[in-house]
């Protein structure tokens, strides 16, 4: 694999113009100044809704609304339950637990990031804002991503259509007219991939699955929406320089996640990747590996083991600050796990040699 220094172009300029967003479809064109972000805590998630966002022109005029589950201890088995009924289940084993002294339940909130901890998105105060500001500002764009904010942006269409432009990232799994627009990646959108219907009972099908071929306000992409363009990635390889600058090249970033249902591995991959690395280490100048947070203890104690010694390898701590950027910045090269479409689409941005590696 041939390896080619970085060479970012330079960041369009603050003071260029730049047209304000119409994405409204309508008799009269309407401009989108504001936003409203609709996350679920989970950074990869609220990614795709800010790099929309950042593509718009948007990304400094928007508000971040959370739609959080209650987590730690018993909850974290639930999480296979629709968002209203496990908070409500929360509540009655919550009560249950404080009128009962002897309860010999697990517990329930023990994680620091639990329901109380962050201010929820609620549909009613988004309707109220897009209702007190429309005349002044315009319609409001709402942008949510993830399988928990479905039901509030829902609903925000509902209570507001005129007022709202409403943008679901992720394919919702539901009435896809619930939405103005439903953004999702292409291998996220069942019907087009054999593969995705096996996994829902044939029966279940057209009510789970959408009408084949998608709908004008259906968009399919390749891969997923991100934040890198660019103008981040330029700032980013300033920020870095100090650290990257003088890193001896070509540089190979190693992006470890974690095994999912759709792409299943164990130390067996661990042990081939690492045998993989060792094989190319003498022809890289130097190599940088990152685990995520959902990479097993196991899988990365065998990296560790088999490359932490290797003067040319360095295994980021997980300590701050993280030096994602840097290394999409400053990178010759990556080699990124499958499981995460979300870290195969920020390097393949980059607009670098991208190694997707999985193990079957």
């Amino acid at each position: 694999m041939r390896m080619k220094p970085i060479q970012l172009p330079e960041p369009p300029s603050p003071t260029a113009a730049r047209g304000t967003p119409d994405i409204f479809e309508s008799g009269v064109h309407t401009l989108v100044r504001r936003a409203v972000v609709i996350g679920n805590g989970f950074p990869s998630s609220e990614n795709h809704s800010i790099g929309l966002l950042r593509a718009l022109g948007l990304s400094h005029n928007h508000l971040l609304y959370r739609v959080t589950r209650p987590r730690g201890g018993i909850n974290d088995w639930l999480h296979w339950l629709p968002l209203s009924v496990h908070r409500k289940f929360h509540y009655l084993i919550s009560m249950f637990r404080a009128f009962s002294s002897k309860s010999h339940y697990l517990p329930l909130t023990s994680h620091p990031n639990g329901l109380s901890s962050i201010l929820e998105a609620d549909a009613n105060h988004i309707v109220n804002l897009a209702r007190e500001t429309c005349e002044k500002e315009g319609p409001l764009l709402v942008v949510a991503s993830g399988r928990d904010t479905i039901s509030v942006a829902s609903s925000i269409k509902r209570l507001a259509p005129d007022l709202v432009f409403v943008v679901q990232i992720q394919h919702p799994r539901s009435h896809l007219n619930r939405f103005d627009m439903v953004i999702t990646p292409h291998h996220d959108y069942y019907p087009l991939t054999p593969e995705g219907q096996k996994q829902v009972p044939k029966f279940l099908r057209r009510w789970i699955t959408p009408r084949e071929p998608p709908d004008s306000h259906v968009v399919l992409t390749l891969g997923a929406l991100h934040r890198i363009d660019f103008a981040s990635l330029r700032s980013a390889a300033i920020t870095w320089q100090d650290v990257f600058a003088n890193v001896p090249r070509p540089l190979l970033v190693v992006n470890i996640g974690g095994p999912t249902r759709n792409c299943r591995y164990g130390v067996d991959l661990a042990k081939q990747l690492a045998t993989c690395l060792l094989s190319v280490l003498g022809s890289c100048g130097s190599v940088r590996i990152s685990f995520s947070d959902r990479t097993p203890q196991k899988l990365s104690n065998i990296i560790v083991k088999e490359l932490g010694n290797n003067p040319k390898v360095y295994i980021w701590d997980g300590q701050e600050p993280n030096p994602q950027m840097g290394h999409l910045a400053w990178a010759d090269a990556f080699v990124v796990t499958a499981d995460s479409v979300s870290m195969i689409s920020e390097a393949c941005s980059t607009g670098y040699v991208c190694q997707k590696y999985f193990y079957d």
